[in-house]
Parts: structure tokens; sequence; C-alpha cells
């Protein structure tokens, strides 16, 4: 990381899932001892809770197309605004899910900081799923399935301009990572967007090495530096089996701490989340464990 401080923040948001159980992941980090772990590489670590959330017991369902939108849309902007004060003091948020629509406020946060300041970030994202659904496309109407299209200005309004401003990061500045699993009326978003996709094809194909060097050149070329936004269905449900949408033919325990040991080789990286973690389906915590190990790789700690 590029900041020696590192700010915790939780986001306990499963409003996007048609699953339930994602909004226990960030504790489930936190009982896998992150924040000590954390701190033994060196980092000066601050735990700001979680920000709160409104539970769907509570709630109606809202639009068919985009449920729980505008409740989804507020805890965006207020960890938005969180993680944009956070960059103001210096230091670097680590963003707990949650499901993955939390990104949108992540990412927003994050852009809106360097926006003040004219310059612009790369976005990784790294995931089995394209995210790039809008309301019109979404089989489901699951928004943990339409933050990436959000980000880059694709998604339901309330979303994609958060803040008042779209898009978030130049589609050409993302790259996207793990790709196995794109719904139907999602592949023309993916292929036509400028977002550079790379599948777990073009991982077996050409190796990871290969594959994580031209991503982290799009991310940084031109950029101040990456978020990474990092889902935990990217890794084979053999090692992560509780995620809060599991797919068959994952990274391997030994890719998923490559691409992470390389976007930490590569300096660049000024923030990072970590989401879709689901201690209901897992077993004896061992996919927030996997969690942190990842995020250790991604902040520094190495073999040897």
């Amino acid at each position: 990381m590029q900041r020696s401080q590192i700010a915790i923040i939780g986001a306990p948001l499963d409003l996007g899932a048609g699953r339930r159980g994602v909004d226990m992941g960030p504790s489930a980090v936190r009982v896998a001892n992150l924040n000590k772990r954390v701190a033994s590489l060196g980092y000066d670590v601050e735990d700001l809770g979680n920000v709160p959330v409104d539970q769907p017991e509570s709630l109606p369902e809202g639009p068919r197309h985009a449920k729980y939108l505008p409740q989804i849309a507020a805890a965006c902007e207020t960890l938005a605004a969180l993680v944009e004060h956070v960059m103001d003091e210096g230091k670097a948020p680590l963003v707990l899910g949650g499901d993955h629509s939390i990104a949108v406020g992540t990412v927003a946060g994050i852009a809106g900081y360097f926006r003040r300041r004219k310059k612009k970030i790369g976005l990784l994202w790294v995931d089995a799923h394209a995210d790039m659904n809008t309301p019109q496309t979404s089989p489901s109407g699951n928004v943990h399935g339409m933050p990436l299209a959000c980000c880059i200005g694709l998604g339901p309004p309330e979303l994609a301009k958060l803040l008042g401003y779209a898009p978030k990061v130049n589609p050409r500045d993302v790259a996207l990572v793990g790709l196995r699993d794109v719904d139907i009326l999602e592949r023309p978003h993916v292929r036509e967007s400028g977002v550079k996709a790379f599948t777990m094809r073009d991982i077996d194909e050409r190796g990871l090495r290969a594959v994580m060097d031209e991503a982290l050149k799009i991310v940084t070329n031109g950029t101040e530096g990456l978020h990474l936004s990092l889902d935990m269905d990217y890794v084979d449900p053999q090692y992560a089996p509780g995620v809060g949408t599991p797919v068959r033919g994952g990274a391997t325990y030994r890719e998923a701490h490559l691409t992470m040991e390389m976007i930490c080789d590569s300096g660049e990286m000024v923030s990072m989340e970590v989401v879709e973690v689901n201690p209901v389906i897992d077993e004896v915590n061992r996919t927030a464990d996997l969690a942190v190990e990842l995020v250790m790789s991604a902040l520094g700690k190495k073999i040897l």
C-alpha cells in the first residue's frame, strides 16, 4: 500500500445479494484476526467500525429489476463520504463487505478524492463475475451484479451518478481478472464498454503472470494508482466455499496469492476492498481466514 496508515471500514450490506449472510462478512474477517495480522506488517491500523446499513427484514424489496436500490444507494453514499475522509487524512482505506454493491461507494470515495485534485485512478476488479448488468439486463434484479457497470457510468442513475458525476472510472482504466460467469444480456456490456476483461481461459492459456502484467499496465497507465476490488469468489470454491455466489473453475490457492503479490510488487495500490465473504455457508471460517491471507499478500507479506 502506498500509505503506512490503514483505516479498516466495515460495510455489512447484503441488500444487493440474493443469498443472505454476507452482512456477517466484516465480522468474520475481523474474527480471523485481520487487524493484528495487518499491523504485524508494520502498518498503523485503525478500525473505524461499520457504516450503518438497513436490514432487508424491515424494508420493502422495491423495484423488481433493481431490488433495494434506494437503500443501497444511501449506504454507498455514506461509505463514499467516509472513504474520501479517510483519504483526506492520509490513510489508506481497507473496506470489508458485504455484497459487491458496496464497491460503488468505495470507488466513488476514492475517485472523488483524486477528482478534486484533477487526477484519476485505475480499477482492478478481481471477480468470477463481470458485475456489469443493468436493471434492463439483470435476470435477478440483484444489485450486486451491477456495481462495475455503475462505476463506469452504465448502471442505474442512483448509483452510477452517486455524488453527482459519472463515470467514476474511465472504462479504459479498468481491468477485470478471473471472469468465468457472465449473463447472456450482460455480455455486450463487457465486450463494448472498453473494460479489458481477462477470463479464466486467458489465465489457463497465457498463465497468471502474463495476465496480471497486462492488467496492471492497464490500470496504472496514466493514473495515480489502482483501487483493488477483490470478490472472494475469484478463488475456486475448493479453497473459498463461503462466498456469496460460488462458481467452479476459479483461481487456485497459489494463483490467488500470486495475484495479490504482483499487485503489491507494483507499488501502485492506493486502496482495497474485500467482499462477498459469507460465513453462513463457510467451513470453520476458512474463507474469511483466506481473505485475511490475501490481504496480507497484497499489503506486503512475503515468503522470504
